[in-house]
Parts: structure tokens; C-alpha cells; sequence
């Protein structure tokens, strides 16, 4: 007999995970704690890369579909100075699909596709209990037990405390994000700006990158180096709070986005001014400080229980992350599709070895990455930049 599979969360490590279980005929309940498919926005776009995410979409079978989807153009990047001087100009080749850009909603209904995904299943807490299962308890006071349980709930995982005491802790950098909308129409010299894919400036401490999504969408973030309030928690982010020694914000209510605006142009003043009308023309505001699981997270090995994605190793957002997660549900699934019953816990465990080295790298590649990207000298960021970029 099949074993009763859960994954919590539909995050791409999720849905890879499920969907490569449905298309080797094994079933898989997808628990979620959102209320529905579209109950919040979800998020910017995402480049995935040959060996890590395409090959997790290929895996799943939805490969030509992606590709159908996706805008090669959106690798081009556009480095600026603050004075808006432009560094670097580079732009994809003909046929240059290494890593190109997919919104993040439009791959989370290509992997959806014909998943049964159980909305509102807000997962408290789980219980291993040997080889009689793992207890899930949720919000509305049921419990459900599973053979095997995969957490894929993201930085502030439910599950992850049964496999492991450590927490996410801040990096010492936080992004505001806002949106642009029908840039091209309202704001066509931003979006010539912009281009068909990013442009980014670095200062001291601090960067400004814009991204174009599709449907004429620009999502822009503000990023810098700041100390946390230190009655700010992790579920509830409030204003841009900073500490001496560090540019000196007001503590200021993010839903005030004009005091957001006001705060975020002072602290870049002196940036060139098409620069500046990236924040002067941004709607919403978003505080998203950066949090990350300490590298080479592991854990004891626990029957029936395992973690995907930023559940697993939470890292600074630099290409990583999301390719990462999905490649690691699409490999997850192969395993036990390809396992016999008695061997399952086996190849769980084999498959935790692999994701650990693999993440153990990327981990401290994109750690190293954050930390030259947002630095005292802006120069850093150049460097990175001619260095992982095609030439």
C-alpha cells in the first residue's frame, strides 16, 4: 500500500514536489494555509536556471509550457551609478535562455495545473511518532496523521521544530518593496529605464534594483543596511526602524505611503533624479527584511518527516532560493516514486545528503553575495556582477 503523503505549503517546492508525484501516479494532499489561490499577491518574477529550476519543470513535465511563458529578455541587467551614469548595459543573445524571467504567479499556475491543493489548512504544529505517522494539528482544532510529511512552508516553517531548534535570524539588510503599474503607458521613461529586465544602483550601504514583470508591471526595492526595532517581530514588520551609527529614519507605518516615500527619499538623496522617480512614482510600500538560516542547516534524520526549501535552508534572495526548492521537490518526488514501500524512509534520507551539500554552496555563495551587494563600498557590487555575468 501507497503511503498517505502530505507537503505543507504551495510554494514552488511544493507544487514541484506534488506535481511530479501526480505525474508518476502517486498521490499527494497539498495542505495551504492561504484561503484560496489568489487570497495575496504572489510576488515578483523569478529567473529560472538551466540545471536548477528548468530541470525541475522538465522533471514535472511542464517544461515547453514554461518556456512558452517566460521572457528571455528579462535576463538583461543594467548597472547605474548614482548619478546615473551607466556602468554596465548587458542584454541576452539570440537563443539565450540560461535563466530567463517567469512571474511568480504564472509558474504557480503552470505547477497547480491539475493539483486538488486543500486551501485554508493552517498547520499549527506536527508530531512524529515513529512508524505510526506524523500527527498534523491545525488551527480549527482538527489533526490528520500521514505516513510522510514534507515541509514546504517557507522562513517560518510549522514543521521545521520538529526536525530542528533553529531559528531565522536578520542579516542586517531590509528591502521596501513598491510596484509600478502600465509603465509603459504612465511612465515611459522609467520603462525605458528599466528596459526588459533590471536596473540596479548601489551606493554605501544601500541599493535601489527595479524589475520589470510582465503586463507593463515594475516592481522596485529598496534595500539597506538597518538595525530592527527591537519590538518588531517576524509576523509583523512596522515602519523603517533605525539606529544610530545607521541613516535615521522615523519609525513609520508602512501602510503611510507617502511618510514611507518621504523616509526612503531622504535616505537615497543625492541619487540621480530618474533614480529617485522610481520611489517618487511607486504605489504600495512593502517592508521585507531579510532573514536567513544559518549555513549548513541540518538535522537528525526523523521517520516520516523531511523539509523543502526555505523551510530547509533560508537564504538571502539571489537567484537561489526558488530554483533550489523546486529542483528539490522534483528530485524528493522521484525518490519515492521510485521506491519500494520498505525503502522510502531510505531514499528520504538519501535525498536530505544532496540537499544539504547543494545547499551548504549555495547558501554561502549567496550569503557572500548580500554582503558585497549591500557594502560600504559600492564597488563590490560591480565586481559581482562582472563576475557572474555572461560575457
Amino acid at each position: 500500500m501507497r503511503p498517505r503523503t502530505a507537503v505543507i505549503g504551495s510554494g514552488p517546492a511544493g507544487l514541484a514536489f506534488a506535481r511530479v508525484m501526480h505525474r508518476h501516479g502517486h498521490p499527494v494532499t497539498v495542505l495551504e494555509r492561504d484561503p484560496a489561490r489568489d487570497a495575496r499577491p504572489p510576488g515578483g518574477t523569478l529567473d529560472l536556471h538551466e540545471g536548477l529550476g528548468q530541470l525541475a519543470l522538465a522533471k514535472a513535465g511542464v517544461l515547453a509550457e514554461f518556456q512558452a511563458l517566460s521572457r528571455p529578455e528579462g535576463q538583461a541587467m543594467r548597472i547605474l551609478d548614482t548619478d546615473g551614469t551607466v556602468l554596465r548595459d548587458w542584454r541576452p543573445g539570440p537563443g539565450e535562455r540560461a535563466n530567463p524571467e517567469i512571474d511568480r504567479g504564472r509558474l504557480r499556475d503552470l505547477l497547480l495545473g491539475p493539483l486538488d491543493v486543500q486551501w485554508g489548512r493552517d498547520v499549527t504544529e506536527v508530531v512524529p511518532d515513529g512508524r505510526d505517522g506524523v500527527l498534523i494539528h491545525f488551527a480549527d482544532g482538527r489533526q490528520e496523521t500521514f505516513d510522510l510529511v514534507i515541509g514546504a512552508d517557507g522562513a517560518w516553517s510549522r514543521v521545521r521544530p520538529a526536525l530542528s531548534s533553529v531559528t531565522p535570524q536578520y542579516t542586517g539588510v531590509t528591502m521596501v518593496e513598491t510596484s509600478l503599474d502600465d509603465v509603459d503607458t504612465r511612465h515611459p521613461d522609467l520603462a525605458r529605464l528599466v528596459g526588459d529586465g533590471s536596473v540596479a544602483v548601489y551606493g554605501v550601504n544601500r541599493g535601489l534594483v527595479a524589475q520589470r514583470n510582465s503586463g507593463g508591471h515594475v516592481k522596485v526595492y529598496a534595500q539597506f543596511r538597518v538595525e530592527l526595532d527591537r519590538h518588531t517581530t517576524p509576523d509583523r514588520q512596522t515602519g523603517l526602524n533605525q539606529r544610530a551609527g545607521q541613516d535615521r529614519c522615523a519609525d513609520l507605518d508602512p501602510a503611510d505611503a507617502e511618510a514611507v516615500r518621504s523616509s526612503l527619499l531622504t535616505l537615497f538623496d543625492g541619487w540621480a533624479a530618474p533614480v529617485l522617480d522610481l520611489l517618487r512614482h511607486g504605489t504600495t510600500f512593502v517592508q521585507r527584511p531579510l532573514y536567513t538560516l544559518p549555513v549548513s542547516h541540518t538535522w537528525d534524520h526523523v521517520y516520516g518527516l523531511t523539509l523543502l526549501g526555505d523551510a530547509a535552508h533560508l537564504m538571502p534572495p539571489l537567484g537561489a532560493g526558488a530554483n533550489l526548492a523546486l529542483l528539490e521537490g522534483a528530485e524528493l518526488a522521484e525518490s519515492i516514486a521510485a521506491a519500494d514501500p520498505g525503502e522510502l524512509d531510505e531514499a528520504v534520507r538519501a535525498f536530505e545528503e544532496k540537499m544539504w551539500a547543494r545547499a551548504d554552496r549555495w547558501t554561502k555563495i549567496t550569503t557572500a553575495g548580500l554582503e558585497r551587494l549591500v557594502s560600504p563600498d559600492p564597488s563590490q557590487a560591480l565586481a559581482l556582477f562582472d563576475e557572474v555575468q555572461p560575457s
